[in-house]
């Protein structure tokens, strides 16, 4: 490797939104409202899916998972973000870079899987409701959930090697919030063709194939649904499904707009917006959209709020 490529540097300089101070402070507070929001909202999901036992079933398992990740990924850059956007010194060392890109892939790899797993349960207790409990066992269900972060972070590996053994030319200054594969492939000082279309490809399998997965669970649930002839019967399965679309639409939306298309055909401040919206945006609303008409959860909830006023 030559001596200036990125592993010769002690560290990159992350620009963030320091070309608008102005910004800085209000940024700030929204971020860390935001990020309050998101740890309490994902972290009662998760508490919620423990201690009632009506939530553990498959389905709340696999939230409960999502919900985590929400946590994992969140936290793997807005805590920096906030420090950076009050302090001068805005510089990220190699190594926290690289685990920083490492972990951001994983999770968003993971996700991924994990909504199409999760569009198969929903088909499994719709479609197959006599079955359900026999189809959907929980040494599946671990082993799906286990399979989504392996192959997560399997990719996140070999993406994670392939983005620092590009040639930087001693460049350190990253036009972005955190440590991401666009902004970091605009450093490089050689031909990316190669790495783009891989990196196309490889997304192109972790994007579009759950897509489809989903796609085909949910045309098949739409048919299952139809034929019920209860109007209340449609719509409680219609609700259990209709935030798990709406959190694949957010989720997918935004990584196709971000890692699919031609990256001159928007500004980088527009990417960091976008992925402002999918660091701290998404994870937070996703508890809200899972819970806003879910009966199961606020019922759980007002049972563990009871609970521990009677304990008072």
């Amino acid at each position: 490797m030559e001596q200036k490529n990125g592993s010769s540097f002690t560290g990159f300089i992350l620009l963030g939104f320091s070309d608008r101070p102005q910004l800085e402070l209000i940024l700030f507070v929204v971020l860390l409202v935001f990020y309050l929001f998101t740890l309490l909202g994902n972290t009662a999901i998760i508490a919620l899916s423990h201690l009632d036992p009506h939530l553990q079933t498959p389905m709340y398992f696999f939230l409960s998972n999502l919900s985590f990740l929400d946590l994992c990924y969140t936290t793997s850059t807005v805590p920096q973000l906030l420090v950076h956007l009050r302090g001068a010194d805005k510089s990220i060392s190699f190594g926290g870079c690289v685990a920083q890109l490492f972990v951001a892939l994983g999770l968003g790899g993971t996700e991924c899987i994990l909504l199409g797993v999760m569009a198969l349960d929903r088909y499994a207790a719709i479609c197959k409701p006599l079955q359900y409990t026999v189809i959907m066992h929980p040494r599946l269900c671990a082993l799906m959930a286990s399979a989504s972060w392996s192959l997560g972070f399997a990719n996140s590996s070999l993406q994670t090697v392939l983005i620092f053994l590009v040639p930087l030319c001693g460049r350190n200054k990253l036009d972005h919030f955190f440590c991401e594969v666009p902004p970091l492939l605009k450093l490089a000082c050689a031909d990316t063709t190669v790495y783009e279309s891989e990196m196309f490809f490889v997304s192109v399998i972790f994007l579009f194939i759950p897509v489809a997965l989903i796609t085909v669970s949910y045309g098949q649930i739409v048919r299952a649904v139809l034929r019920i002839k209860s109007s209340t019967g449609q719509r409680k399965a219609f609700g259990t499904c209709g935030s798990h679309i709406t959190v694949v639409s957010l989720f997918y939306g935004t990584a196709i707009y971000a890692y699919l298309q031609p990256s001159n055909n928007h500004s980088q401040d527009q990417g960091k917006f976008i992925s402002l919206f999918y660091t701290i945006i998404t994870p937070m609303v996703n508890p809200v959209i899972y819970t806003l008409k879910n009966k199961d959860v606020t019922g759980a909830m007002k049972k563990v709020l009871w609970r521990g006023h009677d304990c008072t």
